[in-house]
């Protein structure tokens, strides 16, 4: 009995020491990493600047990189669809509250069981900006030192709504190559934990890996497995802890010239990382490449698909509601293969 004990004893310290090494490597990796792409304030202020893309379509321009989704652009990404076969990217409607984000609420007005009516009519209420709709972000959806995209002044933004850059710029849609970069693939986990962050070197091995090229116009979207965790393990404090976009990759997608960007979360890894800066990748994106976002994607039925189908572009079609002065609106985007 001593010596199995001692064999089991002896068994159990092997396997500690042999994964001590593997664990340490792994968080020596993180740590390498967050100092290679170590962020000040400074840096993200810089970046404001240097990835800018004001005065590129003209002074008065309000559609930012969309832009970039020529006619040519759109005919190409026509020609992706080869099954015919459709993925929603949108979570259903959540109806209860998630942190601070409020919840989204259906009225019904008049029912089935009303023998007076012969119809049924409802309401729909969301204030959907936050953690939990799929949404889309106009470029009046943030300011920095007075400003928004294209140097409009935050003044134009009141009671009344957004005078400029306002999400009716986009009444005509998106209609574009739509590209899914699933990390948690990548990486071979179910979902990225905790505040894991995504650097540039990750962007290059996804299309390493996928053998494609994010092009100009392209609407990407960064897969974290943020629904899958939530089943995983419950609510979290969104803030302190999601996986996402380190600020880092911002000259990456700059160079790329896309049209879109959308993730599962808010894109941005949460803490940021950047004294200073709450959500860095939001504004950099949106004030400066007047890039318009989509958060809270649902990316988990398309992620099976594409592993399935071996396809990680489709074509990407969306419309937001046309609401004069909006800051964005609730979507559907549809990626269709």
């Amino acid at each position: 009995m001593r010596r199995r004990l001692k064999k089991s004893l002896f068994v159990a310290i092997l396997a500690v020491l042999v994964l001590i090494p593997v664990i340490s490597l792994e968080a020596l990796k993180v740590s390498t990493a967050a100092e290679r792409h170590k962020i000040a304030k400074a840096d993200v202020e810089e970046m404001l600047k240097s990835l800018s893309n004001w005065g590129r379509w003209g002074k008065e321009d309000q559609r930012g990189a969309l832009n970039l989704i020529t006619s040519e652009e759109r005919t190409q990404a026509a020609a992706l669809v080869k099954s015919g076969v459709s993925v929603s990217l949108s979570h259903n409607a959540i109806t209860e509250r998630i942190g601070n984000s409020a919840p989204f609420e259906h009225h019904m007005v008049q029912t089935g069981v009303m023998a007076e009516t012969d119809s049924a009519t409802d309401i729909y209420s969301v204030q959907y900006h936050g953690f939990t709709q799929t949404h889309l972000d106009a470029l009046c959806h943030l300011f920095y030192g007075g400003q928004m995209y294209n140097g409009f002044s935050r003044q134009d933004v009141t009671d009344k709504g957004a005078a400029t850059l306002s999400v009716i710029n986009i009444k005509t849609g998106i209609f574009t190559r739509g590209i899914l970069m699933d990390f948690p693939r990548l990486f071979g986990t179910k979902y990225l934990k905790g505040d894991q962050a995504i650097y540039p070197e990750d962007l290059d091995a996804w299309e390493k890996k996928t053998g494609l090229k994010v092009q100009s116009g392209d609407a990407v979207f960064i897969r974290t497995g943020r629904w899958a965790r939530r089943q995983a393990e419950g609510e979290w404090d969104m803030r302190t802890g999601s996986a996402g976009l380190h600020v880092s990759c911002m000259p990456w997608f700059k160079k790329r010239d896309i049209s879109v960007l959308a993730s599962d979360l808010v894109s941005d890894v949460m803490p940021s990382g950047v004294d200073g800066f709450r959500m860095p990748v939001h504004l950099v994106t949106i004030y400066a490449m007047g890039v318009p976002i989509l958060d809270n994607c649902d990316l988990e039925a398309i992620s099976e698909y594409s592993d399935a189908h071996r396809r990680c572009d489709f074509l990407l079609t969306l419309a937001p509601l046309a609401v004069e002065g909006g800051t964005g609106s609730p979507v559907n985007p549809i990626a269709t293969f």
